[in-house]
């Protein structure tokens, strides 16, 4: 059974398409356990892959970068990343994971699949993360065109006096809603935090993904709920040597806690006001607005008068609630098919 793991991580190995590039006798050993209920060591199972050829030597030169926990509270800073691979040899395309993790506890807050990374998958991200853990003082992440506006790169989109961080994208301006902070990092390097949990799950959720054969992102995203659940409750960080859920808890007892309840800011009247997408259009004669060559007309328009539309859309329906503001005042609402609002990866 030993050799059967073996030669089943091989296979792995040498699909250049999946993002696995060395043995893990640990996990072998948990699997022989689980399957085939048999008790082996792990240097027993690194004594046979020796002995029959499944051995890679470890890369001795790996990239530096800062590990320590920074903060001194949970909520303190929170980090968030994407990734994309094949996260399954059976699937026919790539995915993109969305995680955020807490410095101080190295709790992962929000763990999803999604088939590509969008301004909307990432805001959902932060909904999940605000009702249920609250919201924190600032966020950490890249400067993924997502995330923040470089002029240097992007302003062939916005006018050419628009200087870096003057311009919000979407996901910016839920954080700044609910009044969260953002920093940037200046390197790769720099995300150590969140990367090693990334590597933990990506090597996990991939060998399960391969052995029970998935295809589709639904299966996937249960055994990465299952190993996230692992991670956070059971597993010991190697940094802080404690079990992240436990020491989250511990913060909680000890009043290490920065996190804010999520309460809708005024005048919003919903969440579906603040993890939206946003959009600016000027009212014309009709009483109407024009959307993709589309005319709309809603209550108590002000004509020739600025308002914003705050969409929130259902990928499962295709519908998206249209929400109409003006001087901080509701309008009107719709439902309208998302089709016709918002472009293809939105």
């Amino acid at each position: 059974n030993v050799l059967k793991e073996l030669k089943e991580t091989k296979k792995l190995i040498d699909n250049k398409a999946v993002p696995i590039r060395h043995y893990n006798y640990s996990f072998i050993q948990k699997e022989i356990a689980v399957r085939y209920e048999q008790t082996v060591s792990v240097s027993t199972v690194m004594r046979r892959a020796k002995e029959h050829g499944f051995y890679l030597p470890r890369s001795k030169t790996k990239p530096v970068h800062d590990r320590h926990v920074i903060t001194n509270n949970i909520g303190e800073l929170v980090q968030h990343d994407a990734s994309i691979h094949l996260w399954s040899p059976w699937a026919k395309e790539k995915w993109v994971l969305i995680t955020s993790i807490d410095d101080y506890s190295r709790l992962l807050l929000y763990a999803m699949l999604v088939l590509r990374e969008s301004a909307w998958a990432h805001i959902r991200a932060l909904e999940g993360i605000f009702t249920k853990f609250g919201l924190p003082l600032k966020f950490y992440s890249d400067n993924h065109s997502i995330f923040r506006f470089v002029r240097s790169r992007d302003e062939l989109h916005y006018k050419h006096h628009v200087m870096t961080d003057e311009v919000f994208p979407q996901w910016r301006q839920v954080l700044s809603d609910c009044q969260v902070g953002i920093t940037y990092a200046l390197s790769p390097q720099a995300k150590g935090k969140v990367e090693r949990p990334y590597q933990w799950l990506q090597d996990h959720v991939v060998r399960l993904c391969a052995r029970e054969n998935v295809k589709t992102i639904e299966p996937a995203n249960q055994i990465l709920f299952d190993e996230v659940e692992r991670y956070n409750h059971r597993w010991v960080h190697s940094t802080t040597q404690e079990i992240p859920m436990l020491r989250y808890q511990r913060a909680l007892k000890e009043n290490k806690n920065v996190f804010r309840p999520f309460i809708v800011p005024p005048p919003y009247q919903s969440p579906k006001d603040i993890f939206c997408l946003r959009m600016d259009r000027v009212v014309d004669n009709y009483r109407s607005i024009s959307i993709n060559n589309q005319s709309i007309k809603f209550n108590h328009a002000p004509m020739l008068e600025t308002v914003q539309l705050r969409i929130h859309p259902d990928l499962k329906t295709g519908l998206s609630e249209v929400r109409f503001w003006y001087k901080k005042r509701l309008l009107d609402t719709q439902q309208i098919k998302t089709e016709l609002l918002l472009p293809v990866h939105f």
